[in-house]
């Protein structure tokens, strides 16, 4: 692709050649197809539009020294998508038929995977949308599924460099017994004016405590958060948290490499006891985080202007099994020839 700098992309959209689509109807999912379009032609009462009935996952190919393409972890986010339907009562997506649309969007727009060395990689975005009629307060009865692909280069600008985040305890990202545990816009809507406040602030995201005492750690903006103490990693155990399958991963990583691993409620507290803090999940893989700043109490968590170790160790050792530079022992990765 001679038009597209590869190692100045940042995360924004662009289009690539083709998109996979397809359409629940009168019970059923049909058959997968191409489309060219980057447009949707929709009812104007659909669900999505009136009501949310609407998820997405978020996934990355990588093209390896090899030349290989490998897709991390797919069938992870089918199951997650299936979760995100079940909660807000959309036709589910089949982990099958959901793969298969990934790999045919992924082998469609082969052109667009950046090269092995531009520490860049294409992203994949799967939508179910509600798109049936609807004017009172109940499920579509017909949906559309569609996977996009593009080129990205780090979510954060900043890259692998630690960032600092924000407390700002009168906004909440979701409901204890809410939709936070799924992957729904309507979360997203909701921590959008807040996040547009922690940038004009030079913070790169805000750190949310819980919805309902404001004593626990949540979620980092849109990813999860993690701290390390003591050789022992840990990250925060809620309803209310979405299970970012990057966390997933690295707490198989974390526990290979000899630290301990705890999933509990974290105390606002213990951000002082910390030695390294991270957000983490599939658009920054791993964000260090320099310091957390508590806007109520004028009062900073400091970690330090470097990735701490086992963050850097961890980060390195994910990317090298996404890329193939290391064994994938696990079975997360699936190469596209």
């Amino acid at each position: 692709m001679e038009d597209i700098d590869w190692t100045k992309l940042g995360f924004k959209y662009l289009d690539a050649d083709y998109n996979v689509r397809c359409y629940y109807r009168n019970g059923e999912w049909g058959e997968l197809e191409i489309s060219s379009l980057n447009q949707i032609n929709i009812h104007m009462a659909a669900t999505s539009l009136h009501y949310g009935q609407e998820a997405f996952e978020g996934l990355k190919a990588f093209k390896g020294k090899d030349g290989k393409i490998r897709i991390f972890r797919m069938d992870e986010n089918a199951k997650r998508m299936q979760d995100s339907a079940g909660g807000i009562l959309m036709a589910n997506i089949p982990v099958d038929k959901f793969m298969d649309a990934v790999r045919k969007a992924v082998t469609m727009n082969k052109r667009f995977v950046p090269p092995y060395d531009s520490g860049a990689a294409l992203y994949i975005r799967p939508l179910l949308i509600g798109t049936g009629p609807q004017i009172g307060v109940n499920p579509a009865e017909e949906y559309l599924f569609l996977v996009f692909v593009m080129p990205v280069g780090p979510y954060f600008p900043e890259g692998f460099k630690p960032t600092d985040l924000v407390i700002m305890r009168e906004f909440d990202r979701a409901a204890p017994q809410g939709t936070g545990k799924y992957k729904v816009g309507g979360n997203y809507a909701a921590s959008m004016y807040e996040g547009k406040k922690a940038k004009e602030g030079g913070f790169s995201a805000v750190l949310y405590l819980d919805s309902k005492e404001k004593k626990y750690i949540d979620e980092c903006g849109p990813a999860n958060f993690f701290g390390i103490k003591n050789n022992t990693y840990i990250t925060p155990l809620s309803d209310s948290i979405l299970p970012s399958i990057t966390n997933k991963s690295l707490i198989v990583l974390a526990k290979e490499m000899g630290l301990k691993i705890e999933r509990r409620k974290v105390p606002y507290e213990e951000l002082a006891e910390f030695d390294e803090v991270g957000a983490c999940g599939t658009a920054a893989v791993i964000s260090p985080i320099k310091g957390v700043y508590d806007n109520d109490n004028d009062k900073w968590f400091k970690y330090g202007d470097e990735p701490g170790k086992w963050s850097t160790k961890l980060y390195n050792k994910i990317r090298a099994i996404q890329y193939g530079d290391e064994p994938d022992t696990h079975g997360w990765v699936e190469i596209i020839e």
